[in-house]
């Protein structure tokens, strides 16, 4: 992900607090994947930390989702190494022609080049960036596994690789898994719309609506937060916009997918060595999780 600097477009949204559905999702669990995660070590594109983290999702996903896609490709880059990438689509309701999309990225950056890093040679771990919007997808799979969505509701949870590897400059080695996923569609409709999870787990969390979120895909946006506040977490997401990012999102709206980015880019960690679980929250998480959750059972409507 890198941030664009454009000028702030304000959104206000306004949603009277429902009452707070049954919890399904388990933010001590999410958590406890964040630490998984970093335990395999950077997960870069290449590297055994990679392939550890590719053989846990792959037995995860298959006890939990009605059908398992993996989409496997090598792709080449700019210094002439070939990669092995990966993504997983964890479907439910496969039958369902009304779909929606829920992602998040699973890879590490090799480089800490964030503007706060004091080592710009060290891996990222990855904890909020990368794990927590991974231990999101899981937790939604697990929730979905006990109880699954709506009859006539389609769920596709895509862990996208390769987003994170080079130079967001160049946009040849980044972003991979979801320019692979554009062009490679599962079978069936379009997704009415997809949500990317981002740097959504730390302490303090705080999200604010993202530019080419509001400009490419606004009634997703408010869709979004409306859900968040009916369950009484408009305090978290918080209803203007800020930053401006180029992310896995842009992808998906350059394939006519309606697709915002929920993420916190206000972490100060963000492409540094200090990514670390200490870092993450389960309350956080838990945040998330619900809203994630409850857009599911409100038919992404």
């Amino acid at each position: 992900m890198r941030w664009m600097t454009i000028p702030t477009t304000l959104l206000s949204l306004f949603g009277c607090q429902d009452s707070v559905p049954p919890r399904e999702f388990d933010g001590e669990a999410a958590l406890a994947a964040v630490r998984t995660q970093v335990a395999f070590g950077p997960r870069i594109d290449g590297t055994a930390g990679h392939d550890r983290m590719a053989q846990w999702l792959d037995s995860l996903l298959r006890t939990r989702a009605d059908t398992l896609v993996v989409q496997a490709w090598s792709h080449k880059d700019e210094k002439g190494n070939i990669l092995d990438l990966r993504n997983y689509v964890a479907r439910f309701n496969l039958a369902a022609t009304d779909r929606i999309l829920f992602l998040a990225h699973w890879d590490t950056r090799p480089i800490s080049d964030g503007p706060t890093s004091k080592d710009s040679s060290a891996a990222v771990p990855g904890a909020n960036d990368g794990g927590s919007g991974v231990a999101i997808l899981l937790g939604v799979a697990a929730a979905l596994k006990k109880s699954p969505p709506p009859a006539d509701l389609g769920v596709d949870l895509l862990f996208d690789d390769g987003e994170d590897y080079g130079v967001f400059a160049d946009t040849v080695d980044v972003l991979m898994g979801t320019r692979y996923y554009a062009s490679h569609p599962p079978s069936g409709p379009k997704p009415r719309f997809a949500v990317l999870f981002d740097m959504v787990g730390s302490k303090g969390l705080k999200i604010y609506q993202e530019n080419n979120s509001l400009t490419g895909a606004p009634d997703v946006v408010a869709l979004v937060w409306k859900t968040a506040a009916s369950i009484g977490h408009s305090g978290t997401f918080i209803d203007s916009g800020k930053h401006t990012l180029i992310d896995d999102h842009l992808t998906l709206q350059q394939v006519g997918i309606r697709a915002i980015d929920v993420v916190d880019f206000d972490y100060p960690y963000w492409h540094t060595p200090e990514d670390t679980p200490d870092k993450v929250s389960a309350a956080s998480l838990q945040i998330v999780g619900d809203v994630a959750m409850a857009i599911v059972r409100k038919k992404g409507k």
